[in-house]
């Protein structure tokens, strides 16, 4: 059996217009556990997964990210399948990143983890 493209949901992106409001309303009110925080993003895990809700202050839309295993391997089998790059690949603080449009125009990140995850202290927040 073939694998597949995409490992898992890396994370969906939700914009919040205050970070610590974000943060009071799905951390503190609906129970998702912080795992890393920086100035302008916070990371909270799903419950029974290990995808993730990111918060973030940019006014982009919500989003959808999928982990690949190498963004430029996926980006050519992507391609080949019948969709496009709209944008990349990219640099990221863990990776690579490319955004895609598949043929019905859905656009979504794909990622990779080639850098290593986020490094936190213990308060949660993102070490450079």
């Amino acid at each position: 059996m073939k694998k597949s493209l995409f490992s898992k949901v890396d994370c969906i992106r939700i914009p919040v217009t205050n970070l610590e409001d974000g943060l009071d309303f799905y951390s503190k009110k609906l129970g998702h556990k912080l795992i890393w925080q920086a100035d302008d993003s916070a990371g909270l895990i799903l419950s029974d997964d290990k995808s993730e809700i990111v918060l973030y202050t940019e006014q982009l839309g919500l989003e959808i990210d999928f982990k690949v295993d190498d963004v430029k391997q996926a980006i050519e089998s992507f391609v080949a399948a019948g969709g496009e790059i709209v944008t990349g690949p990219f640099e990221i603080r863990i990776g690579k990143c490319a955004v895609m449009k598949d043929p019905w125009d859905n656009q979504y990140i794909i990622l990779d983890s080639s850098k290593g995850l986020l490094k936190t202290d213990k308060n949660k927040q993102v070490i450079e």
